[in-house]
């Protein structure tokens, strides 16, 4: 029988979600992909055999194999046999690492040429040999700062100064760009994300409960308050000029808040599990990092606050754009994606929100 006509058989559908990372479960819905007889079905992807978790008639779970192969459109071919069955080949996004051994505890930052930023934050009161890492575009990645403890939150400003916190004394530093660091401003509490409104005002989340704002003249201010967090403050602006906030818990209903430009506070969204990263894309979509109804990766939020998984991953600790060049720019634009140890690109996907 043609292969066509055996693929009506055993057809794909649909696949939740359509992009993933390494390691990450993902369920295909379609016809046909049960066992058949003592067989079971075996997922292929970029041409390397997946783990198949669980299999039925019209619901099969599987483990995106850690060696996935993408093809140069950035995709992985997905596909399923059984015995002499074979489905239908569809696109599943696989993630693809750019550098491991770094220590991610927030938001990565990409600066106008396209070069990633992400840190070696090590344990609360430890040193480690290098603060911030530096991956270019070729992927080449390399020590970019060193003697800041426990680098944590990471934020450009319009002049494309990096500014690093450090969550071990609460002070926060601006660095240029060939590297050099000062001390820009001390007193934070234990320092965790950062973000730069629309204005250029640098807004610092202590995890203990506080949302500081700092001026362009440095002033300190008690933007808001909320409740303490056991990891860290992740922050992000919307295009309306609202700040949005995370602060992990240990409960699996967790909300992001939503702080106004006088401080008054809101839920935005109630349900997540443990959300931390967080950033937006140009149609105002929010990406966190989070867990929706037990499944791990990065839950895209509508305007309305209508939840959906997007990309399926374990360990996410932050996310960001990769657009670079101006807030207009129209270059093709990735995800990048950190768990606790790498950092990982995920090509296509919507331009990312830029305020400046």
């Amino acid at each position: 029988m043609p292969a066509n006509d055996i693929a009506i058989t055993m057809k794909i559908e649909a696949v939740h979600p359509v992009a993933a990372l390494p390691g990450a479960d993902v369920t295909l819905t379609g016809e046909g992909l049960g066992p058949q007889g003592n067989n079971v079905p075996i997922v292929l992807v970029g041409g390397k055999q997946a783990r198949t978790r669980m299999s039925r008639e019209h619901r099969l779970v599987f483990e995106v194999p850690e060696e996935a192969l993408a093809n140069p459109t950035g995709g992985s071919d997905l596909s399923v046999e059984c015995a002499d069955l074979r489905s239908n080949t569809v696109g599943l996004n696989v993630a693809e690492p750019l550098a491991t051994d770094v220590h991610a505890v927030a938001n990565p930052a990409i600066d106008e040429l396209g070069n990633i930023y992400t840190t070696l934050s090590g344990p609360r009161g430890q040193k480690t040999p290098v603060s911030v890492i530096r991956i270019l575009p070729s992927g080449d990645a390399s020590s970019f700062l060193n003697e800041i403890t426990n680098a944590t939150g990471l934020a450009f400003d319009p002049e494309g100064y990096l500014y690093v916190s450090s969550r071990n004394d609460g002070t926060v530093y601006r660095v240029s760009r060939e590297g050099a660091a000062s001390l820009y401003a001390e007193g934070m509490g234990v320092a965790t994300g950062l973000a730069f409104d629309a204005a250029g005002d640098l807004y610092v989340g202590d995890r203990s409960g506080t949302i500081f704002k700092i001026a362009r003249d440095r002033q300190i201010f008690v933007f808001a308050t909320l409740e303490p967090s056991v990891a860290a403050y992740h922050l992000a602006f919307g295009p309306e000029g609202t700040l949005y906030v995370t602060a992990p818990s240990t409960t699996s209903n967790d909300c992001i808040w939503a702080v106004e430009r006088d401080g008054s506070t809101r839920v935005f969204h109630r349900g997540l599990g443990r959300p931390q990263g967080l950033a937006f894309d140009r149609e105002g979509n929010l990406y966190v990092a989070a867990s929706l109804h037990g499944q791990r990766g990065i839950v895209l939020i509508s305007p309305n606050a209508e939840p959906q998984l997007v990309v399926a991953g374990a360990g996410i600790v932050g996310l960001a754009f990769r657009n670079g060049g101006s807030k207009d720019s129209d270059e093709e634009t990735g995800l990048v994606i950190a768990t606790s140890h790498t950092i990982y690109h995920l090509s296509g996907g919507p331009q990312g929100l830029r305020l400046y």
